[in-house]
């Protein structure tokens, strides 16, 4: 039969090590360390820049994450949208949503599928997306944001 004393040395040792494993994990941390970054790249602003100009009925909102989109019960479901965020959303002057518009670039290349999973999602709450590798024209901009302007109308009315 083991000595208390021979007990009491081992627990004292052993809260000393886990002590010293603590205390070492603590200086381990490094302090958080922050910068800034631009909101938008100098590509996304020349879009802003062209949404603004070109849709001036509409409010441009830029940097949109999805939660503020979309909802659904329990987190197994938001996890499929709760880091993603939107290049632009198009609103009404009420703020109502007429399009989400995805500016594509290289970082876009063997991305496909996930860009199909995030309009096929944005459909799936009733979300139009319209996605542009290049700059569209003003004209070519105009049609596409005037076309559905029309589907939203022709809802409201019908």
């Amino acid at each position: 039969m083991p000595s208390y004393t021979a007990l009491l040395a081992i627990a004292i040792l052993i809260l000393f090590v886990a002590m010293l494993a603590t205390r070492q994990a603590a200086k381990s941390r490094k302090p958080l360390r922050l910068h800034r970054k631009p909101v938008m790249t100098t590509r996304e602003q020349q879009m802003y820049q062209l949404l603004q100009t070109t849709v001036l009925e509409c409010t441009v909102l830029a940097q949109v994450a999805f939660s503020a989109l979309v909802t659904a019960k329990g987190w197994a479901n938001r996890n499929h949208f709760d880091r993603k965020v939107a290049d632009f959303v198009l609103c009404s002057q009420q703020l109502h949503v007429i399009a989400v518009i995805e500016l594509d670039d290289s970082s876009h290349a063997g991305r496909e599928r996930q860009d199909k999973e995030r309009d096929a999602m944005l459909r799936l709450a009733g979300y139009v997306t319209l996605r542009y590798a290049n700059f569209p024209t003003q004209q070519a901009l105009r049609a596409d944001v005037e076309q559905l302007l029309l589907k939203k109308v022709g809802v409201v009315s019908a």
